[in-house]
């Protein structure tokens, strides 16, 4: 591995680390507000500095062919993903619902095949299928054989979502890394702007009173840092390491998402939650070493400067 996937790779961890706190923090929100309101609404409030950072820079605007592709960010990024997501908040613990996210990087490789005409070896692919059945099985494990209503709406949110990483990665070959967000919530936010609104009314009819405290900082954190900052690190890395080698590092989104939930929030972990945790780190491990044949970069995604 090159010096160029290393430094992807790092840049993928980065942005994996503050999106492991993502299902710990929704889980807060959710205990106060609909699932639908976190989800646009977090997407709806990251818009306003996202808009104010490209005007600023004065980035030019997306070609049409780039637009499409934006839209399919949003798809997976800005509604899917934090939708789902949030409603399975509501019904398992995010420890749990960070095992399902381990699926997310085979979702991811397939689509970079796709997208990008990545070729992963067979090893690569081996290493992926491992780690993604070692995630299912601890789902059955967790739910008595049976998967659980929050189990599909978290398949639902990685599937759709590493739609949205895939694309994303690709455009940031010809964007950059953290224009891919910005444009994406920008392109996003008309689309949101009625939909929050009403959902806000209705927030504060049935739920009137003022907001705790805490539950304004954790949609703090997903606006600001799981919808927005994060992915300047995740999309620059993937673009520079190769969408499906560096969409691995996401398995150890797992390992720092249970560590999260049981020292800060105080969710009780099973043992064998962590048994499988490790399992799927180790496949990680594989995996980054095995062949992926990239797509040629053509621009690093994190550059401020033109």
């Amino acid at each position: 591995m090159n010096s160029r996937e290393s430094q992807g790779m790092l840049l993928g961890l980065v942005g994996v680390i503050v999106f492991s706190l993502t299902l710990p923090m929704t889980r807060i929100v959710v205990q106060e507000f609909h699932p639908l309101l976190n989800g646009l609404g977090r997407a709806l409030a990251a818009s306003l500095p996202a808009g104010a950072l490209l005007a600023w820079r004065r980035e030019p605007w997306p070609t049409r062919a780039q637009l499409k592709g934006l839209f399919v960010v949003a798809l997976g990024c800005i509604v899917a993903f934090p939708v789902f997501s949030a409603w399975a908040m509501k019904t398992v613990p995010s420890s749990h619902g960070a095992l399902v996210v381990g699926l997310q990087p085979i979702f991811v490789a397939l689509y970079a095949a796709w997208l990008s005409h990545e070729r992963p070896s067979p090893a690569f692919w081996a290493s992926a299928v491992v780690g993604s059945a070692l995630v299912v099985a601890y789902a059955l494990h967790a739910g008595g054989g049976a998967l659980a209503p929050g189990d599909a709406l978290m398949l639902a949110a990685v599937a759709v979502g590493a739609l949205g990483y895939a694309e994303g990665a690709r455009l940031a070959r010809q964007l950059g890394g953290w224009q891919v967000i910005c444009w994406a919530l920008v392109v996003a936010a008309p689309f949101l702007v009625v939909p929050v609104g009403w959902l806000g009314w209705e927030q504060h009819v049935h739920h009137p009173g003022p907001v705790a405290l805490k539950t304004w900082l954790a949609f703090g954190y997903v606006a600001l840092f799981s919808q927005f900052i994060g992915f300047f690190a995740w999309y620059a890395g993937l673009a520079m390491g190769g969408t499906a080698r560096v969409g691995q590092v996401q398995l150890l989104q797992i390992f720092f998402t249970i560590a999260f939930a049981t020292l800060f929030f105080g969710e009780s972990v099973a043992p064998s939650t962590w048994l499988f945790a490790a399992a799927v780190i180790a496949t990680v491990l594989i995996g980054r070493k095995a062949a992926v044949r990239t797509a040629s970069p053509a621009r690093p995604g994190l550059r401020l400067e033109r």
